[in-house]
């Protein structure tokens, strides 16, 4: 594969293989999956049915631990806005959309799934529309602000996906930063010093 900062700058999308590892990934797709089932989400207009949340303290410390990663893959220095995970059920769909400001540089990672196939997401790329697989721990980053994106039903009985949104710190949408909050929420947790 070429280096991903230029694949990325000449198609503003590019696939990283296990972005997250084990023993994490497990960790994350267990404790996203008890989430959905302890009723402590909401839903999603964007994908009817399905559960969601937004900057949850494991999400958006991956977030933060991820962006170099990002930033190594797309080549801009970015700053964090937020995090968001969906935890979806069977026959659910992702709604055709492009992402708000804050979303200049989506990151989409496949946590896990219960099915027998990997649920592709639909990209509609400057060449074409592309189907995106992702195998559990992959990440697909994207410009989600310029690219229309989306999911066909699900045909499986669960599948756990985590969004981490940056924005380009020298770019039109730095002022999203920490998405337009003070600072991340969890980082009153981490000892200064």
């Amino acid at each position: 594969m070429p280096d991903p900062a230029e694949f990325f700058a000449r198609q503003k999308y590019v696939v990283r293989p296990l972005c997250v590892k084990e023993p994490d990934l497990s960790m994350l797709y267990k404790y996203l999956c008890h989430r959905a089932d302890s009723g402590t989400m909401i839903t999603d207009p964007r994908s009817p049915g399905a559960w969601a949340a937004p900057g949850d303290v494991f999400t958006d410390s991956l977030l933060v631990d991820l962006m170099p990663l990002a930033e190594d893959t797309v080549g801009l220095k970015l700053f964090p806005t937020y995090s968001y995970f969906r935890v979806y059920r069977r026959g659910d769909i992702l709604v055709k959309h492009t992402d708000r400001d804050a979303c200049e540089i989506s990151v989409s990672i496949c946590l896990g799934y219960e099915g027998t196939a990997t649920w592709p997401l639909f990209l509609q790329s400057s060449d074409g529309i592309k189907s995106i697989e992702l195998a559990p721990g992959d990440a697909l980053f994207y410009r989600g602000i310029e690219f229309p994106h989306w999911r066909e039903p699900l045909d499986g009985d669960r599948a756990v996906q985590l969004f981490l949104h940056y924005v380009d710190q020298n770019g039109r949408y730095a002022d999203w930063k920490y998405n337009k909050r003070k600072e991340l929420p969890f980082s009153k947790l981490i000892p200064s010093g």
